[in-house]
């Protein structure tokens, strides 16, 4: 279906649009919405907290301050890994 014709009758009739995609919709905009749907329409989909999506990047900026002389404590309390999980990352680079 076109997507201008969606996006015509999304307006006419906004309190059919189901929930939870009317949030995601005023969130986000009609045209993102519809690319997602493009992209997973169907698909069953677990979206994962953001502290798990940047982990990675959470890790080597963490290592990164410890080369520069942070202590693992202060890594602990900032990023809210366990000391152990510190000792990991240092240890693996």
């Amino acid at each position: 279906m076109q997507r201008e014709f969606l996006k015509k009758v999304a307006k006419q009739y906004p309190r059919e649009i189901l929930e939870p995609y009317d949030v995601l919709m005023d969130e986000f905009g009609f045209d993102t919405l519809c690319s997602v749907v493009d992209y997973l329409g169907g698909a069953t989909v677990y979206i994962p907290n953001k502290r798990t999506i940047f982990k990675g990047c959470l890790e080597q900026e963490a290592l990164k301050e410890f080369a520069n002389g942070r202590s693992t404590q202060y890594l602990t309390q900032k990023y809210g890994f366990s000391d152990r999980h510190i000792r990991r990352i240092i240890k693996g680079s």
